[in-house]
């Protein structure tokens, strides 16, 4: 764990990096992400584990190549974190792309929800949600443990004020009566977090554990739904967000067949951009009873 002097001297570099032009950033990020795929044995064997079971069509040279092709826009999405933290407003508004209709959340007379897959542009489509529309944005995290990196988290993804920051470790209550007061909800669900308030539900055909969460609460408060899916674009072209149509009759009274859809919603965009996919998060870590485990 680093401490505070080594944190704010980290803080320190990514601040000069934002100076450096996109393109360069991403020369760097290449560079970064081919050593990253040779030293960073865990996290390889995690991407190389996920692809195998949810694209089994790929060869096993097929997964190399495309998990290479991973740790360079991982890397990338690291560096790049300067320029979503420093850069100016003006700035961002040049590289970020938008599609779609990104004031859906203005004129609806309903609560949105954002529904965020976990590409590696994710935090891309946080900026967009404060710069391109004015409705106030809650998010959720997970607080870091270094109080110095997680004070750089909440300032970097909230700088644009009009976001409302809240850790995965507190009440869900607060967010509840931000969304009331008529903020949109920003909402990365995508991933295992254990298996309270969750089930197992086929992703790619393997069972996931799947938040439950995400159609309870859009029932509960009456929320239409949106995609929203980020992508990072080659070399210095900066970024595309998407965000898509609502979905329709979603959510309804079986939460479990809501995560289903959820499911194979983001399994089709995968399929769209599969290197820029988050395949080193262990999304199989969870397991149903009597299964070994899978990485």
């Amino acid at each position: 764990m680093l401490n505070a002097a080594a944190a704010r001297l980290l803080l320190a570099l990514v601040w000069l990096l934002h100076l450096l032009p996109l393109g360069v950033q991403a020369g760097l990020g290449r560079a970064l992400g081919w050593l990253m795929y040779r030293l960073a044995g865990q996290r390889r064997h995690v991407a190389l584990r996920n692809v195998a079971l949810c694209l089994p069509e790929l060869n096993e040279g097929q997964r190399q190549s495309l998990v290479q092709q991973h740790f360079q826009w991982l890397a990338r999405s690291l560096l790049e974190r300067s320029v979503l933290w420093y850069a100016s407003a003006e700035r961002l508004k040049r590289l970020i792309h938008v599609e779609g209709d990104v004031h859906l959340a203005e004129r609806s007379d309903r609560p949105v929800m954002w529904l965020v897959p976990h590409f590696l542009g994710v935090d891309v489509a946080g900026a967009a949600t404060q710069l391109f529309q004015t409705r106030t944005v809650c998010n959720v995290y997970t607080a870091q443990s270094n109080p110095v990196l997680d004070a750089a988290l909440k300032r970097g993804r909230g700088r644009f004020g009009r976001a409302e920051m809240f850790t995965r470790q507190q009440s869900a209550l607060p967010m509840v009566r931000a969304i009331k007061r008529g903020s949109a909800f920003f909402n990365p669900s995508d991933m295992d977090f254990g298996l309270r308030d969750s089930a197992f539900v086929p992703f790619f055909g393997h069972p996931a554990a799947t938040l439950l969460a995400p159609s309870r609460l859009a029932r509960s408060l009456n929320m239409l739904v949106q995609p929203v899916v980020a992508e990072i674009l080659p070399g210095g072209q900066g970024w595309r967000v998407r965000f898509l149509p609502p979905w329709e009759n979603w959510p309804t009274d079986d939460t479990v067949a809501d995560a289903a859809r959820m499911n194979q919603f983001i399994e089709g965009e995968i399929r769209r951009n599969p290197s820029q996919y988050l395949w080193v998060h262990r999304r199989f870590k969870s397991r149903p009873p009597g299964q070994p485990p899978v990485y």
